[in-house]
């Protein structure tokens, strides 16, 4: 692998110019692609294999009029003085009735006075806006016409709310990308110390995130991807790929710092540190097409399509970069050496010496970073999971105000009521079997009212309206769903029942995707165990960088329910209240920081494995390893935390529980598990690392990471190419790794 990548970064170095303008013209073809591909549909929301959305299909088919999965606005009406039923305030909800029914997209909406839905006390009255489009689909002037009207309705004596799926509005703004890119190029600029260095890596991401995003948006249309499939693409590209550019050029200054020719260095770069770009490309990219086990169609677009980006990232890396070192020329130069005060060498790097004190106190370093990560990883033992909805919204929103005005004048349930779906066996009479069934549920506990109910035009099939009294997000209300769907509820009508609604589909996806949690985390984690066991030639390498993922992703699980479950740091959640933690948050956090965390490993730990493969004792290997790689490391990593923590800033509780949870796992990973528990245990398991039973030994292939072989092909007489080579440009023809392995045996 190292000497075809050498190969291959000699080859891009010496044809620049062509390489890159390859580059740029498929960039400008994608451009070109995307600029003629039709919009982007919405995206797919449905679950399939969910009860609740085969209770949307039937209903689809049977109340086509109801467009049961369409997008809704609840227009909340509360009288600061006096009742919503006094003659004045009935014509001004009159009007705003008639108005809301003029908008984009209204299918209907319905009279607070004639379908009863005004308080006891009769201060609250609502108005249900039904849409034809989903809420991905729902246009601009849809939401912008509901919200005019009730702006126009508000008046001293009248407040005016609106809350649901047609309010909340879809996508955002990049403040979050661009004030990651910014702190990108300062920490660049730090770390390098030359603006030509420091703005490659960011030049080839947005490369990378560009054809991407325009290959996406071209494919959009043949393969039916949603419009937000590039999100997570977006992000992740960004992620490794300056990343990945950022390994590179590190090794490459590192190669002209030990007096190589910049071709040979660039050949080098490539063959090292872009041997371990290329492996930790794809356990990222397992770790998100491995998105498809969910069931959920949109994880799996959108798994599928940052997977892609990853695959250009490591492309870029192996190919560009060094065609770009070609044409920077002496603009990038060797890293330069640590001075002190008065110029004086200022000794060994933070990283070294940190490095030094980890292979000295390993069971020290291992005991307070394990207790470290198990204490913040307590609170998860208390994980509650749900889909927010108006109720986790900060109070200055009008969905939360909407939500709380129905909660005060009707009760919690009436903002998360059920659709129970009824359909008699064999032919039978649908409205005398829901009927019956409308008494027995109106007997169950945690039910607040049943409304009576509604009959498709066959005659078919029944549509009962259940209202918890509960809220929408407790536990009470999702035991009723399940006390719904229980068999003994259709022994009278011998009837098929079915529980749907956005309550029971929130149910639905969160059960979904707690289930798929462990087959998905088993999947990643095997495939990425299998492929280290090939890169490190090891078995006990491997299971370390397993148990240390584990580890860190269960502490940034905790740190999430301590902050956005149970409230702590409420600074954090601005005014909206603490909850469960969404639902797809764990996957995605597994996901994410599954391929940073392996990025991370792979980098720092095949540095430490190329320094043993080259000679060096055990705790010398690991502390060479740390001495070249903890800084580019803490880079990349102070780069990620910065990106992720940016979203805290988002007016969503949604998007801050992500990026809170994401910067929190990479914290945790980069500067507790990669850079103190690696060194402790490589230093306590000392020569055992590295070996592999002999049967596994020759099972195993060798396929040169730490690029053995390549430097055995520098060595080799070459051709004249017209490229003069530098003093010190050859090195010493080394053994081969399983040669190694041998006598050392």
């Amino acid at each position: 692998m190292a000497t075809l990548l050498y190969k291959a970064g000699l080859f891009c170095f010496r044809r620049r110019w062509s390489v890159t303008a390859l580059w740029a013209g498929l960039l400008v073809l994608v451009g070109v692609l995307a600029a003629w591909s039709p919009a982007a549909p919405a995206n797919d929301f449905s679950m399939p294999g969910t009860e609740a959305q085969r209770a949307y299909d039937l209903l689809d088919r049977e109340f086509p009029e109801l467009k049961a999965d369409g997008a809704t606005a609840r227009v909340v009406f509360h009288a600061r003085h006096g009742k919503v039923t006094d003659a004045a305030v009935r014509r001004a909800v009159a009007d705003t009735v008639a108005d809301l029914g003029t908008g984009p997209k209204v299918a209907r909406v319905t009279d607070p006075y004639r379908t009863g839905a005004v308080s006891e006390d009769g201060t609250t009255a609502y108005a249900t806006v039904s849409y034809e489009a989903t809420g991905g689909e729902l246009p601009a002037d849809a939401r912008d016409a509901l919200m005019d009207a009730v702006q126009d309705a508000r008046s001293a004596g009248l407040a005016v709310e609106a809350g649901g799926s047609a309010v909340a509005k879809s996508g955002g703004g990049h403040s979050a990308e661009a004030l990651g890119l910014l702190v990108a190029a300062v920490v660049l600029v730090i770390t390098f110390g030359a603006l030509v260095a420091a703005g490659l890596p960011v030049l080839t991401a947005l490369l990378g995130v560009g054809l991407g995003i325009g290959a996406i948006r071209a494919l959009s249309g043949p393969l039916g991807l949603g419009a937000t499939t590039s999100a997570l693409a977006t992000m992740i590209g960004l992620a490794v790929g300056i990343d990945y550019a950022l390994f590179v050029v590190s090794r490459y200054r590192g190669e002209l710092s030990a007096g190589r020719d910049r071709r040979e260095a660039a050949g080098r770069a490539v063959g090292t540190a872009g041997s371990a770009v290329v492996f930790a490309g794809l356990t990222v990219v397992i770790a998100l097409a491995g998105l498809g086990l969910v069931g959920v169609p949109v994880l799996t677009q959108m798994g599928l399509a940052a997977a892609g980006t990853v695959a250009l990232a490591v492309l870029i890396a192996v190919t560009l970069v060094p065609a770009l070192l070609g044409i920077a020329g002496r603009r990038i130069g060797p890293a330069r050496p640590r001075r002190g005060r008065r110029g004086r060498d200022a000794g060994p790097a933070m990283g070294e010496r940190w490095a030094r004190f980890a292979v000295r106190r390993p069971v020290a370093c291992l005991l307070a970073g394990t207790a470290l990560l198990g204490l913040a990883a307590v609170p998860a033992a208390s994980l509650e999971l749900g889909l927010p909805g108006d109720e986790s919204k900060p109070a200055s929103t009008t969905q939360r105000r909407a939500y709380d005005l129905v909660a005060e004048g009707f009760g919690p349930g009436h903002n998360g009521s059920l659709t129970v779906v009824v359909r008699p066996d064999g032919g039978g009479d649908a409205r005398s079997t829901a009927e019956a069934l409308a008494g027995r549920i109106g007997g169950m506990p945690d039910v607040a009212a049943v409304r009576r109910p509604a009959v498709s035009p066959s005659g078919d099939v029944a549509v009962l309206t259940v209202v918890p009294a509960a809220a929408p997000d407790s536990p009470a209300t999702t035991a009723l769903v399940h006390a719904l769907r229980a068999p003994g509820l259709e022994r009278d009508g011998h009837a098929r029942v079915m529980v749907s609604g956005p309550t029971a589909m929130n149910v639905d996806v969160s059960e979904k995707l707690a289930d798929a949690l462990v087959p998905y985390l088993t999947l990643v984690v095997g495939l990425a165990f299998l492929l280290l066991v090939v890169v490190f030639r090891s078995l006990l390498v491997p299971l370390k960088a397993a148990l240390g993922f584990l580890l860190s992703i269960t502490a940034a699980l905790g740190a999430v329910v301590a902050v956005f479950q149970w409230g702590w740091l409420g600074g954090l959640l601005g005014d909206a209240p603490p909850g469960p933690v969404m639902s797809i948050t764990p996957i995605f956090l597994v996901g994410v920081v599954f391929g940073l965390a392996m990025d991370y490993e792979v980098f720092l730990v095949t540095r430490m494995r190329e320094a043993r493969v080259h000679g060096a004792a055990p705790r010398e290997a690991v502390v060479d390893g740390m001495r070249h790689g903890a800084r580019v490391v803490t880079a990349a990593a102070v780069i990620m935390v910065s990106v992720f923590g940016a979203f805290l800033g988002s007016d969503e509780v949604m998007i801050r529980t992500v990026g809170f949870g994401l910067a929190v796992a990479v914290l945790l990973d980069a500067f507790v598990v990669r850079m103190t528990l690696v060194p402790a245990v490589l230093a306590l398991l000392g020569e055992r690392a590295w070996r592999l039973p002999r049967w596994l030994d020759r099972l195993v292939p060798d396929l040169d990471v730490e690029g053995g072989r390549a430097d055995r092909a520098a060595d080799r007489p070459e051709p004249a190419t017209g490229h003069g080579a530098e003093p010190g440009s050859g090195s010493a023809p080394l053994p081969s790794r399983r040669a190694d392995e041998g006598a050392r045996r």
